[in-house]
């Protein structure tokens, strides 16, 4: 037997940690403004501060920044001693390290800035998507390569999950990333309405699901049992865990459109699979708490295991109340509240934040050759961290339950009893006031660890090459005994193979006859495309991020279409790209808002909201009425909708903005009749024209199709 000798690469594993720690505090700063701008709308400051501009920001900066590059720390360094071997290659992991951080500044830039597809945890434009994709090959290629290259022949469990990590990610952000490049900073999707809705929430919850919770399942399978000091407690149900998980997971997509305008049969699909994610997913769970038996006292000890235990718990909990938020029932109830708001948060701060800092207490003290700096203030971040969480997560569950009960409230005479939406807004700011004191909890903790971990970095020296040695991996025999499953973990390749064909069954069942089948996609003659200056009038709401606040979906209950208007068609969004269906309703549906006001209402609403609603925590957008809107772009965006399919008359690209002017100075004309002065080429006149748009195409009760009322 040769015995060789080799070292870990430490390096890349701090460098990640110290990503992870920085975006961490930056993405939960960010989260807190935004937080505040709700209750305290003054602190929508200028352009580039609104709420719709920074709401992305933070969402991208937690799942991305932070939540990934906590994934490639706790990755390289679990990686390299399961295979007992060197990453690939250390350049390449250079590259990755850099590549990423280039990534997150760049997002950060656009955002602000508004460039955006306005598609959710998505909203990167196409230079940044091509930039992910060599990033993601980049890494893809070191990890298997230290894979291939590995000194121990069995695969734990923990790269099972890498492994389905890397090629579902990358098959969801190539599908759902396919658009059209207007400019270097605008594109739009190659899907409209309802098939970018399926695409882009197939992609949004298997974002959460391959990226937020399968990579850190491997994680826990790892920094559990190491911190615990015991064995994983079962191998047959980390096996069942693992594939029925990657399996049922894909399928789930369309449950986040229930009671839209998809066909019924999607989302009915979708419901059912969602709810069969229970199994597995309380099955890790119950591995991941069950490797502790026997390991209490320890837990009661160690702050690094405390962590890890609320992790798993509000892993449990996220994962029981996803499937049951996917029954239509408990649906109609929660989507467009800020249950969902709780719900996702539960997720992202107790799962990820939580495994997140025990690893980091657990890794630092041990790549620089030290005690962690302070265990107190370790113990005083736990308890800050899960005192926000609470402070967070209940009073979004409890506004979700009442803004439900008061938009669907009637009055004996059969009348809304809440007609006007900002009552339930209103109502709430109790609520969003305590949820701002959670954010301030969580962030407090986190500060605290960053001074715990700097101090001990500085206490400790960075053991950048850690020695090892391993026996050399012998040839595996072709009959060799053992477990039925050791036959696909012991080849990477094969295994990749598998999991790529599981995960693609899901999305192809669910995708190619909503693609394909005519009648699922049904049209209505009297949809028409957007005129010039209304389509630019859309680019402008998209980049405000104003489907961050307002859904354009009246569903099919008696409470919506009471105070919004005849339900929601799916031929009605044939020409949206990218769709703007909305998940949460801070402000009322704009599906039916044209024609409702007059041109003048719209302009001071934009201006300053509260003059026209009191009390009303929208941002101003005067800035629209001094920015001069860019018809150089015009003609290229006409050109890009005729090539996906939208029926512009041919050369229309060179009449477009002659039709624009034409139409924007009626409503400048308009406007200036009725006080309120404005230049026909300003922005504000776009966002009008594409505001008084919504919804004339539809007349109530002249279109119908085979969906029912309720």
């Amino acid at each position: 037997m040769t015995i060789e000798k080799y070292s870990y690469d430490n390096r890349i594993v701090r460098n990640f940690a110290i990503a992870t720690i920085i975006w961490g505090i930056v993405g939960m700063l960010v989260g807190l403004i935004a937080a505040l701008q709700i209750p305290f709308p003054g602190l929508n400051a200028g352009e580039y501060v609104t709420f719709g501009r920074v709401r992305p920001i933070h969402t991208n900066a937690i799942i991305f920044a932070f939540v990934g590059n906590g994934i490639f720390m706790g990755l390289y360094y679990s990686l390299q001693r399961l295979t007992k071997a060197r990453l690939f290659s250390d350049l390449l992991g250079k590259l990755h390290f850099w590549m990423w951080q280039s990534i997150i500044v760049l997002a950060a830039l656009t955002l602000i800035t508004g460039h955006t597809t306005g598609k959710e945890y998505a909203e990167l434009e196409w230079p940044i998507d091509i930039l992910i994709t060599l990033t993601w090959v980049v890494f893809a290629v070191n990890m298997f390569g230290t894979i291939i290259k590995r000194r121990e022949r069995h695969l734990y469990v923990a790269i099972w999950f890498y492994i389905a990590t890397v090629v579902t990610v990358a098959v969801l952000h190539i599908v759902n990333s396919i658009e059209i490049p207007v400019s270097l900073l605008k594109s739009y999707p190659v899907y409209a309405g309802v098939q970018d809705a399926l695409v882009q929430w197939w992609y949004g919850h298997n974002a959460v699901a391959f990226f937020l919770t399968t990579p850190y399942l491997g994680l826990m399978y790892y920094f559990v049992p190491k911190a615990a000091n015991r064995p994983v407690y079962s191998y047959r149900l980390s096996i069942i865990h693992f594939w029925a998980l990657i399996f049922i997971y894909i399928w789930a997509g369309p449950h986040h459109l229930l009671y839209t305008a998809l066909p019924d049969w999607a989302q009915s699909l979708g419901t059912v699979f969602s709810i069969m994610l229970i199994a597995p997913s309380w099955g890790g769970m119950i591995n991941g708490l069950l490797t502790l038996r026997g390991a209490w006292d320890r837990v009661r000890e160690s702050v690094v295991l405390k962590f890890m235990v609320v992790a798993i718990t509000a892993y449990g909990m996220a994962t029981f109340e996803g499937p049951m938020l996917s029954l239509k029932s408990v649906n109609a109830i929660s989507h467009f509240t800020d249950w969902t708001i709780a719900h996702v948060h539960i997720g992202g701060l107790g799962w990820n934040g939580m495994l997140t800092f025990g690893i980091l207490y657990w890794l630092i003290p041990r790549i620089y050759q030290t005690e962690l700096y302070s265990k107190k203030l370790a113990s005083y971040h736990f308890w800050l961290a899960t005192l926000g969480i609470l402070f967070y997560a209940i009073p979004m569950y409890w506004a979700g339950f009442e803004q439900y009960m008061m938009w669907q409230q009637f009055t004996d005479d059969g009348l809304l009893k809440y007609p006007n939406f900002l009552a339930t807004v209103t109502k709430l700011m109790p609520m969003y006031k305590l949820r701002a004191v959670g954010g301030t909890l969580y962030l407090a903790g986190a500060l605290t660890m960053v001074y715990n971990l700097v101090m001990t970095m500085k206490t400790g020296d960075l053991l950048a090459n850690e020695p090892a040695e391993a026996p050399a991996l012998e040839a595996v025999p072709v009959h060799e005994g053992g477990h039925w499953h050791r036959w696909i973990e012991r080849r990477p390749i094969q295994m990749m193979l598998f999991a790529t064909v599981l995960i693609l069954i899901g999305g192809l069942v669910e995708m190619i006859p909503t693609f394909m089948i005519k009648e699922n996609i049904p049209t209505i003659a009297s949809v028409k495309p957007y005129t010039p200056l209304e389509l630019q009038g859309r680019d402008i709401y998209i980049r405000e991020g104003c489907y961050t606040c307002h859904s354009q979906m009246v569903r099919p209950f008696r409470h919506e279409t009471e105070r919004y208007g005849e339900y929601a068609k799916a031929g009605e969004f044939v020409y949206d790209h990218p769709f703007q269906w909305g998940s949460k309703r801070t402000g009322p549906d704009l599906l039916r808002v044209g024609g409702k006001y007059q041109n003048v209402w719209h302009y001071h609403h934009m201006i300053d909201p509260r003059t026209m609603s009191p009390g009303s925590i929208m941002p101003p957008y005067a800035f629209l009425a001094e920015n001069n809107l860019d018809t150089a772009s015009t003609p290229a965006k006409i050109r890009a909708m005729i090539t996906l399919g939208v029926p512009y008359t041919k050369g229309y690209d060179q009449q477009a903005n002659a039709d624009l002017m034409k139409q924007a100075n009626e409503i400048a004309a308009d406007l200036n009749k009725s006080g309120a002065p404005i230049d026909a080429n300003k922005e504000l006149v776009a966002m009008i024209a594409y505001l008084q748009r919504l919804g004339v195409d539809i007349k109530a009760n002249k279109v119908s199709d085979n969906s029912t009322t309720k």
